[in-house]
């Protein structure tokens, strides 16, 4: 399974989002510090979810980050997070 989808299926099942983007970035880390020739080890993600209400933006961070740690520990060299609750969310958001 793709890096990417993984990604996706596990943050899906962890924090049923009312918005999910999953975006690779890797091309434009071509020859940079851990970047792997083959891709997907540069993500940016944004998600809309109620899971996140009443929580600190390190809160919501720790808990992308426990959901996706085996692939921290493996294939993914770099994570950007815009993570948002349904309330912080604009019109284009969700």
């Amino acid at each position: 399974m793709q890096v990417r989808n993984t990604i996706r299926t596990k943050l899906t099942e962890g924090l049923a989002p009312q918005h999910l983007d999953v975006e690779d970035q890797s091309q434009r880390h071509k020859g940079h510090a851990g970047a792997n020739p083959d891709g997907e080890s540069h993500f940016h993600v944004e998600i809309v979810s109620a899971a996140f209400e009443g929580k600190s933006a390190i809160a919501r961070q720790r808990m992308v980050y426990d959901l996706l740690a085996e692939e921290l520990k493996t294939r993914v060299h770099a994570l950007s997070l815009r993570l948002l609750t349904p309330g912080e969310a604009g019109p284009t958001d969700a």
